[in-house]
């Protein structure tokens, strides 16, 4: 069985009634391309502001985007490129002036952050990084857990430093490494949970965490361990029912060898785990769960897979129904071919007030560079619709990360690819 490893290290990125019908066809397609406007707000450098952005952005109450670049940064002291950054870009009264707030430096710092910062309780930025944590690890895959907070004062330059406080450093052992693309949650008591790709003892398949606050520090308990049968690689991170139980993905092996879904219920004597279903490589279900999971009002799980080889799909769209105790598949749609690496999606889907859901493609879409697109439930079934087919070009191109909204139905995400100087962009889609 092939164990998975990170995207970005395998594939660096890689007659009159006749004309008054055309009038009518024609006044259609204004009001429609009128109905959304896509605008780049970012075009990243390479240089302090980072580059290949692999997560989406979290927005904040006042409509302010936080994220991070994977890449670039040029603060660094152990990486070749840079060790990656975190920024902000926020709302002016002459539109988007953009910030970066921390520059990594790799070892002790950490380096190359893979995923979204999310906001904690106490309103300040919470992450990871995929690499770092140790003088031992440099860049290696160990990893760390990071809290930022703003500087006492107001900053008037776009490199303005945050406050970092390193939570935790992966010793890249049993306790895991390499924390992956999914966010971290917390939990009602402030304690922290996330995943690592790797690490977690002699199989090394990767682990399920919790940090717990405690006399002025953080203590890890690593929850799980994955032992390959129930899968490995968990790059999402996990989310909570309401009676506390944890779900997420693997990307790979498990009993079909095409990744899992899981859950892990709390007891007093543990977390027990569970595989609720098993991906088939060969099955039209799709398998390479990338992206993570999220909950319906009816308790329904949905999520996606991104199909990992060229030529054999690109990924689909799947509900698992609570019955009876159980959990019952429904593939529910299976997006078009693409020759990249994964087609389909890789970041989390996000539902809106009606029912519906947005994600990206990092791949497939008109020009090969990857979508936003909804899928809108029906009585039939799902229909997908692209709002924006990236070129590759200067709207840039390869989304990798999930999608957000703000407050007034705007979506915005990044891409890892194009732009001005194809170092990815941040964009906005306003419907």
């Amino acid at each position: 069985m092939r164990h998975s490893r990170p995207i970005f290290y395998e594939k660096v990125f890689r007659g009159p009634f006749l004309l008054g019908l055309l009038c009518v066809f024609i006044l259609t397609a204004i009001v429609s391309a009128r109905a959304q406007t896509f605008t780049v707000i970012h075009n990243f450098t390479g240089l302090d502001d980072g580059e290949q952005p692999a997560a989406g952005v979290t927005i904040d109450a006042a409509g302010n985007l936080y994220g991070t670049a994977w890449d670039g940064g040029h603060g660094y002291l152990q990486c070749q490129s840079g060790c990656g950054t975190v920024y902000t870009v926020r709302h002016t009264s002459g539109g988007w002036k953009f910030e970066t707030i921390h520059l990594f430096l790799g070892g002790n710092d950490g380096a190359y952050p893979a995923t979204t910062v999310v906001l904690g309780p106490d309103h300040e930025l919470y992450g990871t990084t995929y690499a770092g944590g140790g003088q031992q690890c440099v860049n290696q895959a160990c990893g760390t857990v990071f809290k930022l907070r703003p500087p006492p004062t107001a900053c008037t330059t776009a490199l303005c430093p945050w406050l970092e406080t390193v939570l935790y450093r992966f010793q890249g052992g049993s306790d895991g490494s390499g924390p992956g693309y999914g966010s971290l949650r917390f939990d009602a008591a402030g304690s922290l949970y996330g995943t690592t790709i790797w690490g977690g003892g002699g199989t090394g398949f990767g682990t399920v965490y919790e940090l717990t606050p405690s006399d002025g520090g953080w203590t890890e308990n690593v929850i799980h361990r994955f032992t390959g049968s129930d899968g490995s690689g968990p790059e999402s991170g996990v989310i909570f029912d309401q009676a506390g139980t944890l779900f997420g993905t693997t990307v790979d092996s498990g009993s079909q060898g095409g990744g899992t879904v899981f859950e892990l219920s709390p007891t007093s004597a543990g977390w027990v785990e569970n595989t609720l279903y098993s991906f088939d490589p060969f099955d039209p279900n799709g398998y390479f769960p990338i992206g993570g999971l999220l909950f319906d009002d009816a308790g329904n799980l949905y999520g996606t897979t991104s199909t990992e080889d060229e030529g054999r799909g690109g990924g689909t769209f799947f509900q698992l129904a609570p019955s009876g105790g159980t959990w019952t598949f429904n593939l529910l749609y299976s997006f078009a071919e693409a020759s990249g690496y994964p087609a389909g999606p890789t970041g989390s889907l996000v539902m809106d007030a009606a029912g519906n859901l947005y994600g990206s493609t990092q791949y497939s879409g008109a020009y090969g560079h990857g979508a936003v697109f909804r899928l809108m439930p029906s009585p039939t079934g799902w229909t997908y619709t692209s709002l924006h087919d990236f070129t590759g070009g200067s709207d840039g191109g390869e989304p990798y990360g999930s999608v957000a909204f703000d407050a007034s139905g705007n979506i915005y995400g990044t891409t890892t690819a194009g732009g001005t100087y194809n170092a990815g962009v941040i964009w906005q889609i306003t419907p």
